[in-house]
């Protein structure tokens, strides 16, 4: 199959979706690549790497996109790439289209085959190509607060982990799932007291046996969230349901419970954000300040980390890749949580609440890939 993968065009986005390891042996099983000049270059992967990887090199994304019929990206399109979208190509990449009206249309009118990493699971009813992301924006989310803490980035001046004889800060972690268990860790380790809320009474068992007092586990109720808000300094919103707009965990009026300078980090906003105040930032400008809290939003956290980012992504992605590469749509027939990620096909969405909301044609998913 020829595969392609284009050079990303999101702002301050440079992740490349296969690094020159994965693209080798893609090629050695017989599989045509093809890699847009420049696609890895700015974290070390230059066009010479793919090349001795057995790829060909194309100078326009254009051309890129019209000679593939898979084509494997990191985020999803952008309004410029739009137009490379036909019926006869295979995409795939994160696309969170709970949060993109547009690309939800463009997708249908289109009638492009679109799978989406983030809701693609195993046979354990995970999500193996969300989680090394999330592993990551986790773990930045904190390094991103403790930076946000500082007074000259608009925050309270406070150390995370404090200094002796002086308290640490305290971070409140919404959702126990891999990005929260990871930003957990993270401000675990730098020496922050530690809360973290969940609404699975076995997961919050499940965290307490594994961290026992070092971290302090609630049921996620409005009332505990409220009764922590006052002396939190970080709250990292990290909630996700799949396929969905994030739900909304912190109204306007709940921030008047904040104390000036200290810092919301919103993990979902590529899910539309779970705080109400949350709109998507870039790390080029990756802060706002609402009532005197910092609000930390940007829609491609790992992003920041591009190149430890990219090694995660392929190493997940690889035995999908060749499935897709070996099998085409055969590959979602034979197994229905690969299956899961099938987001559109032949001008329909897979049914889901926001396909109704954006009132775009909708089908069931054993539907979706019979039509």
């Amino acid at each position: 199959m020829k595969i392609g993968v284009p050079k990303e065009v999101k702002a301050q986005e440079y992740r490349v979706a296969l690094t020159p390891a994965v693209v080798k042996e893609l090629c050695q099983q017989g599989h045509e690549l093809f890699i847009e000049k420049n696609a890895g270059s700015a974290i070390g992967y230059d066009d010479e790497l793919y090349r001795q990887a057995g790829a060909t090199i194309v100078e326009q994304a254009a051309e890129l996109w019209a000679s593939v019929q898979l084509l494997v990206k990191v985020k999803e399109p952008q309004p410029q790439e739009y137009a490379f979208l036909r019926e006869d190509l295979i995409l795939f990449a994160y696309l969170h289209l709970a949060a993109e009206p547009e690309l939800s249309r463009a997708l249908v009118d289109s009638k492009v085959t679109a799978i989406a990493f983030e809701t693609v699971r195993d046979s354990f009813g995970k999500l193996p190509l969300l989680a090394p992301m999330s592993e990551i924006a986790g773990r930045m989310s904190i390094q991103a607060a403790a930076h946000c803490l500082e007074k000259s980035q608009g925050g309270s001046g406070l150390l995370l982990g404090g200094v002796p004889g002086v308290a640490p800060a305290k971070v409140v972690v919404i959702g126990g799932g891999v990005v929260g268990i990871n930003a957990a860790r993270m401000a675990m380790g730098l020496g922050a007291d530690v809360y973290i809320l969940d609404k699975s009474l076995e997961r919050l068992r499940e965290l307490d046996a594994l961290y026992g007092p070092a971290l302090k586990t609630l049921y996620a109720s409005e009332q505990n969230v409220l009764e922590l808000l006052p002396s939190a300094d970080v709250v990292v919103g990290a909630v996700l349901i799949p396929g969905a707009a994030a739900p909304k965990l912190l109204s306007r009026a709940m921030l008047a419970e904040l104390a000036s300078g200290s810092v919301l980090v919103d993990v979902a906003i590529d899910q539309g954000g779970c705080f109400e105040t949350s709109r998507a930032t870039t790390h080029a400008e990756p802060t706002y300040v609402i009532d005197g809290v910092v609000h930390y939003c940007v829609a491609n956290i790992p992003g920041a980390v591009a190149r430890t980012s990219s090694q995660a992504l392929t190493n997940a992605l690889f035995p999908y890749v060749r499935h897709l590469a070996d099998s085409a749509l055969k590959a979602l027939e034979a197994d229905n949580n690969f299956a899961e990620g099938l987001s559109a096909h032949k001008g329909s969405l897979i049914s889901g609440d926001f396909a109704e909301l954006f009132e775009l044609p909708a089908l069931p998913l054993q539907q979706l890939l019979k039509h």
